[in-house]
């Protein structure tokens, strides 16, 4: 069971996903390849326990056939704002100025690893640049809370991905639609003019606007590794945006979803949000932690608000800032002292050795 565990996981579960199932993973090999394959890595299969085994959580999901159409709930989720429940899908905003909505799941997550695949649409009547402005995917203390951060409140304590299709930056070299992600622990506020670009831990560029094709986005969450992937491009096959370690998040938050238009506008739309528990084994001292209390944070090795934009959607090292500039000198400083010593032993050396010649 481990063994197949591990080849759906890393042989099929992020590559391909089922086309009669969109968002779950693919059947896999056939008997006759399996087995084999079985027989050759069942020793090292039976190590891997990182995800091993997945199971649809029903109480954080929203699927077809939808219950509630034509009103403005359902079971297990709230609606707010502008948000409209159809036979097939949930409409966040229509594709008009100045709409704001949203959908939040009833029931706080325990699940300290899990993995939610999203089937999504954003479409409108607008060119390239006239039209905005994305959708929000939360996982968030507080729900229900409308804002100005793609429909919902800003100083959030939680994670947010944002699917933002608008460039508010006139001077970003990133090119749009464009995702991003969020840790905070209330004390970060989302900068629109910048396209939240101070508070980002990363991002990708990610094409899925007005395609004519299903589209979908993964986000995982497990050991305090936090992956983003995508489906756009009709495939059936995962491709990776982002990737960080070091994530820390609390259980007991809430999933939800929003988006806002301004003066430009979209249609944004959720099929379906499917969650998804990971089994994973953890240690005795893991299990006594009181995930309720963890604080949302990131273990990260330099601020956000040092990174620049890249063409490609990566970070690289932005201007040197007054430390960085300390260090450079520091370490040029010793470099010198490391010379000069090393002359003059060398200098002292050779005079010695002159000595002995009279």
């Amino acid at each position: 069971m481990a063994a197949e565990a591990w080849l759906w996981r890393w042989g099929w579960g992020w590559g391909q996903r089922c086309p009669g199932r969109p968002g779950l993973p693919g059947p896999g090999p056939s008997p006759t390849i399996f087995l084999h394959l079985l027989l050759l890595l069942g020793p090292v299969a039976a190590d891997i326990t990182d995800g091993n085994s997945e199971h649809l959580k029903r109480e954080h999901s929203l699927i077809k056939p939808y219950q509630g159409v034509g009103s403005s709930s359902m079971p297990l989720w709230d609606f707010q704002g502008s948000t409209m429940l159809t036979s097939q899908y949930v409409r966040l905003t229509p594709d008009e100025r100045s709409k704001e909505g949203s959908i939040w799941n009833h029931q706080p997550c325990f699940l300290k690893d899990w993995e939610m695949h999203v089937h999504f649409k954003v479409h409108g009547t607008g060119k390239k640049n006239l039209h905005g402005d994305g959708i929000a995917l939360w996982y968030t203390r507080d729900r229900l809370v409308p804002g100005p951060v793609f429909g919902s409140k800003d100083n959030f304590h939680g994670l947010a991905i944002f699917l933002d299709t608008y460039p508010n930056d006139e001077t970003t070299e990133r090119v749009f639609p464009y995702i991003s992600v969020m840790v905070n622990n209330g004390s970060l506020s989302y900068d629109h003019s910048k396209d939240g670009r101070w508070s980002e831990l990363a991002g990708c560029t990610a094409d899925f606007r007005n395609r004519d094709h299903d589209t979908f986005l993964a986000v995982r969450y497990s050991r305090g590794r936090l992956t983003v992937m995508t489906d756009l491009e009709d495939k059936n096959e995962w491709k990776n945006c982002i990737d960080i370690t070091g994530v820390r998040l609390p259980t007991g938050y809430y999933f939800g979803a929003s988006a806002g238009t301004g003066d430009l506008s979209d249609n944004h739309d959720i099929i379906s949000i499917k969650l998804f528990q990971l089994t994973v084994e953890r240690t005795p001292e893991e299990e006594s932690i009181d995930w309720t209390k963890i604080e949302p944070g990131v273990n990260f090795l330099k601020s956000p608000k040092d990174n620049v934009d890249d063409p490609t959607g990566n970070f690289r090292n932005g201007p040197l800032t007054g430390w960085r500039v300390f260090l450079l000198l520091l370490c040029a400083l010793l470099g010198v002292v490391v010379c000069a010593v090393v002359g003059a032993v060398v200098f002292q050396k050779r005079q010695e050795r002159n000595k002995r010649f009279y």
